[in-house]
């Protein structure tokens, strides 16, 4: 099977319009966590299913702008399509929706706290690809992004390991695996929605990570979260 940098899914309004959901551009995917921070503050699931809502709507941008307000988006989706909108959207699960809305929403979410975006958009920017990091954020998703970096990284140690083999020197054991163990946990961080604590923890097993590995959440292995 082909790997793949995410898994993509198909909602329905309620008329039955088929729309396709991805994972968010970076651009919106900011506007998306500024707005569930309010999530995080809500006090009590009334007030985080709203936030949430709104959440979905700026989602909403990317696939359908046509659907522009809160109201626009309830006369489109019932409740349990809005939940898997923002799961394929920026990983937000609900599983139980009767039930600790807010506790499982903020749970589960996407978080890039301790992710340095600015540096890995100005390397994937030297490509040359993007007049300016808007269009960079416009066009790449998070998963995206991590995976033109590991194929730009691989493809400029390659060429290192080469030159350097041309001179004798085994580079493999001279740069040793500590920045290749740093990028790994960044790259598991982002997978599993910042949850994974290194690349060895099975929340890592996640989109292209999964398919590396041929097996991995959402490959028919499942995990349980025992707090």
């Amino acid at each position: 099977m082909p790997t793949k940098i995410y898994e993509l899914s198909t909602v329905r309004t309620v008329d039955g319009m088929p729309i396709q959901i991805t994972p968010l551009k970076i651009k919106y995917l900011r506007q998306f966590m500024d707005a569930f921070d309010f999530v995080k503050t809500a006090s009590d699931d009334d007030q985080a299913i709203f936030f949430l809502s709104e959440c979905a709507r700026i989602a909403m941008q990317q696939y359908y702008p046509q659907i522009a307000t809160i109201a626009d988006l309830e006369d489109n989706f019932d409740l349990k399509t809005i939940y898997k909108i923002l799961d394929i959207a920026a990983g937000i699960k609900i599983n139980n929706p009767d039930n600790k809305v807010k506790e499982q929403a903020t749970n589960s979410g996407t978080t890039w706290e301790t992710l340095d975006l600015a540096k890995l958009e100005s390397e994937a920017f030297l490509l040359g690809i993007w007049k300016d990091y808007d269009d960079l954020e416009t066009s790449l998703s998070m998963q995206e992004l991590m995976a033109t970096l590991e194929a730009k990284r691989e493809e400029d140690y390659a060429h290192k390991k080469f030159l350097a083999a041309i001179q004798g020197v085994d580079l493999d054991k001279q740069t040793g695996k500590g920045e290749q163990n740093k990028w790994e946990e960044m790259k598991a961080r982002v997978f599993s929605g910042g949850k994974a604590a290194n690349s060895n923890d099975i929340l890592a097993l996640q989109g292209i990570n999964a398919e590396k590995a041929g097996f991995g959440i959402g490959l028919g292995l499942g995990y349980e979260r025992i707090d």
